[in-house]
């Protein structure tokens, strides 16, 4: 019987019919898009032979959050979500057909993949707020903590398929095969949205001074009370120089063990496996906690120290294990966190606002993270990345617990 409830509380979302359209949807959508992430970065490394090269896909990719990603969710608040969110799918989908045209016609170039990840960052910056806004739509407060765990197990999920069958299809079919498959998974997820039966949401004027006045209302909020802003900060700053995998796993494959793709691949999967563990674990208790943010900080960084002296692949892929489980316990739970915390009429600024602040400061993070690894090799990268984090958690630790108001009954229950 306990088995039993709480597996009905780990997938206690599933019950809403269009969430299940979504993680469906979701999940062909998702590992197609490691597949070509793991495509994407694994090309610029072997056109180009440069670590810094790969932080630079990642700048390219990320700087539009930097630039829109806020406007993304003042735009989500005042749009209809699925017409939104189905024309930001539709330009992903046509980015990866035209790099699958390219690469299967041994016709791409280094700066072909910068341009089509640039637009990729756009879309995702518009598309990202959107979507999480229309799951809240769909399952409502109550299963909100729940859901988001679901679609971050998804998403993680993926990170085990994607990596895994990327690197596969890039060994024996070549990157150009990735890229279409990807471009397959974006129209069904088209498909599971359009299919949804939620009602259309109203649309309200949308022109520069409304959205502008929505950004500042964002930065407002992510003031307005001190948990809501130890939430943000350590979002941000965990994100931006301490979670560089995209950059330094590729890096950690060639340079540090000494490996090719189906390695990347591997590790990448060993990685997702943990974070898969933790959304997990997080969807059976089913309640966003500000603890569980700041703990899964520490506990990011800290093993991040731990890999850092390691040369061998048995002991880097249990490290990127339990480094995955806590990647999730405090992602997750912040963007949960700030969601619950914010009015209805900040919902989706609210998801913006964690997509800002969690891809916002990558630009830096991943230039910063191939510089540290062509200097002082993956070692001095995440020694880097350890350290900060750690300093991060518990410097906000200390902020919070002097917090006056931290104790008051009834004050923001759901961090």
């Amino acid at each position: 019987m306990t088995l039993a409830r709480l597996g009905g509380r780990t997938f206690a979302s599933l019950r809403h019919r269009d969430y299940r359209l979504y993680f469906v949807g979701n999940a062909f959508s998702f590992v197609g898009t490691w597949m070509q992430q793991i495509a994407a970065y694994w090309l610029v490394l072997e056109l180009t032979r440069s670590a810094v090269a790969v932080g630079a896909l990642a700048l390219v990719q990320t700087l539009p959050v930097t630039v829109f990603g806020l406007l993304g969710g003042s735009i989500a608040d005042r749009v209809d979500l699925r017409r939104m969110i189905v024309s930001c799918e539709a330009v992903l989908a046509v980015v990866a057909a035209a790099l699958a045209v390219l690469a299967l016609g041994r016709a791409i170039e280094a700066w072909h993949l910068y341009a089509a990840a640039a637009v990729q960052g756009v879309a995702l910056a518009l598309d990202a707020p959107a979507r999480h806004t229309l799951v809240f739509r769909i399952v409502g407060r109550d299963d909100l903590t729940n859901a988001v765990a679901l679609s971050s197990g998804l998403g993680t999920s993926a990170r085990i398929v994607g990596p895994a069958l990327g690197g596969l299809v890039i060994a024996v079919a070549g990157a150009g095969v990735a890229f279409a498959l990807n471009a397959l998974s974006y129209v069904i997820v088209i498909g599971a949205i359009l299919a949804m039966r939620i009602p259309s949401t109203p649309r309200l004027d949308v022109h520069v001074g409304t959205v502008l006045a929505g950004v500042r209302e964002t930065f407002a909020f992510a003031f307005s009370a001190r948990r809501v802003t130890v939430t943000f900060l350590a979002v941000m700053l965990v994100s931006t120089f301490s979670f560089n995998f995209d950059v330094l796993l590729p890096l950690v494959a060639r340079r540090t063990l000494d490996e090719g793709a189906e390695v990347f691949g591997l590790i990448a999967a060993v990685f997702g496996a943990g974070a898969l563990c933790g959304a997990l674990i997080l969807a059976a208790v089913g309640r966003a906690r500000l603890l569980v943010v700041l703990g899964g900080a520490a506990g990011f960084g800290g093993f991040q120290l731990v890999l850092s002296q390691q040369t061998t692949l048995t002991a880097t892929c249990a490290l990127l294990f339990v480094i995955g489980i806590f990647y999730v316990l405090w992602g997750s739970s912040a963007l949960a966190t700030l969601q619950l915390a914010a009015p209805e009429e900040l919902r989706a600024r609210a998801a913006s606002l964690y997509f800002f602040a969690f891809q916002g400061g990558a630009p830096l993070g991943g230039l910063l993270a191939g510089a540290l690894t062509a200097r002082g090799g993956t070692e001095l990268a995440f020694v880097s990345a350890g350290t900060i984090a750690l300093v991060v958690a518990v410097g906000l630790a200390v902020a919070l617990a002097s917090d006056p108001a931290r104790a008051r009954p009834g004050r923001a229950a759901s961090l």
